[in-house]
């Protein structure tokens, strides 16, 4: 692949809301990502407590019910690197990558999220079991969200 296509490639990314593209000729494979300018990381959301003043000695106390808090999913959750399609296996009707229980080794194909038209495999980044599958076949999923766990 020439410089100027090359180029050409590179500011047709950067001027668009493709976060990654892959290409494959016969003289090789080019992919090119793009990463979050450094101002647009989201920031983490913190909340404080206002301070509460003591009851009157008057006042009624009455028990609060304890809120059932969802639990995050113990042990290391592989992320959608792109905004996407998710499946489980390479085509329909084909047998999964992975099914829970199967002990992956890092580097493994473990799904496919097809954007815009391109099938990426996912690769995982961690060996060990897995535990939970978080998405449904054929489900879309965002950048970053989980999409199964690894123990």
């Amino acid at each position: 692949m020439d410089l100027r296509k090359l180029k050409t490639l590179i500011d047709l990314v950067s001027e668009s809301n493709v976060s990654e593209l892959e290409i494959t000729e016969a003289e090789g494979k080019v992919r090119i990502v793009k990463s979050m300018p450094m101002g647009m990381v989201p920031a983490p959301v913190t909340y404080a407590m206002a301070p509460v003043a003591a009851a009157p000695a008057s006042a009624a106390v009455v028990d609060a019910a304890p809120v059932a808090v969802p639990a995050e999913p113990a042990g290391h959750a592989v992320t959608s690197p792109m905004v996407g399609t998710f499946y489980r296996a390479a085509s329909p009707g084909a047998k999964a990558f992975v099914e829970i229980g199967d002990t992956v080794k890092v580097g493994q194909t473990i799904c496919i999220v097809e954007a815009m038209k391109i099938l990426n495999e996912i690769e995982t980044d961690k060996a060990g079991v897995v535990k939970q599958i978080l998405i449904d076949n054929g489900q879309a999923v965002e950048y970053g969200q989980p999409l199964l766990i690894i123990e």
